[in-house]
């Protein structure tokens, strides 16, 4: 009791910032593998911890060896294991505002032309009940997924959007690129979600739209070809049952909220340039 009334006498300021940012970071490391493939496996790594330590107290000398030995060939292998996790949480803070300069280029009235377009084409393959899959690019850039396309180029139409769905069209099973206001490619594999939660009802469309917001910033619009029902993912969450207005105001917003925080940090940074 005594020791551990001089170890809190000598905590000082420093000693709970350190703290603090320690418990900030595997808190958003927590964040970053929650409902993911990696939360499993490293519950997976505690146990052997754990049976570790114990094999040590109990003096099971073997198993203690065993596991003390595979623990330490372990970290190799777990950094091929969390590739997928890995690249996200490097991707996050890529993505950041202090290392990010360009956040949503576009002008104003070009994003309102852009959520005008992709409203309007949703709408219509939604009365349709035309699947559809409409990615658009936001700070991560999406080269290895439109690569995997037929190049387009073309500026952003509904017209345009609407004639790529068609059924039985050369590029209508695969999802659409948007830069800025380009279509770049359409007919783009996207990789699938590896959320063990996802419901069972979704289809390898609604995965294929959540797998690229797992690993990107972009936003993802999915028409359901069963129901017609309009869906929206970003961040790895998918919103479902959205109407025409909605999905133009969450695309809206969504690009609105990062250009006020591109502006107030260069605003920022010009001020104190400044002084």
């Amino acid at each position: 009791m005594q020791e551990i009334l001089n170890i809190l006498r000598n905590i000082g300021i420093w000693d709970m910032v350190d703290m603090a940012i320690v418990a900030f970071v595997f808190y958003k490391l927590y964040m970053l593998i929650r409902e993911t493939r990696a939360q499993q496996l490293i519950k997976g790594i505690l146990v052997l911890l754990i049976a570790t330590q114990m094999s040590d107290w109990l003096q099971l000398h073997v198993i203690n060896w065993i596991l003390r030995n595979t623990m330490t060939v372990g970290l190799i292998a777990l950094l091929i294991v969390f590739q997928p996790e890995l690249r996200r949480a490097l991707e996050y803070i890529g993505r950041t505002k202090f290392l990010t300069k360009s956040i949503a280029d576009i002008e104003h009235e070009e994003i309102n032309r852009l959520v005008e377009e992709v409203g309007e084409a949703t709408g219509s393959l939604s009365r349709q009940k035309i699947g559809a899959l409409i990615v658009i690019e936001k700070d991560t850039g999406l080269n290895e997924v439109i690569e995997t396309g037929t190049p387009i180029a073309g500026a952003v139409s509904r017209a345009l959007l609407i004639n790529i769905f068609i059924p039985n069209t050369p590029l209508h099973d695969g999802a659409v690129v948007i830069r800025k206001n380009k279509i770049m490619a359409a007919g783009c594999f996207l990789p699938l979600t590896e959320n063990p939660t996802i419901n069972k009802e979704l289809g390898t469309r609604h995965r294929a739209g959540l797998g690229v917001t797992e690993k990107s910033d972009a936003i993802v619009v999915i028409v359901s070809e069963e129901t017609g029902a309009i869906s929206i993912a970003e961040n790895g969450k998918l919103t479902r049952f959205l109407d025409v207005d909605t999905l133009k105001k969450y695309i809206d917003n969504s690009f609105e909220i990062k250009s006020k925080q591109q502006w107030k940090f260069w605003k920022y940074k010009w001020r104190r340039n400044d002084e």
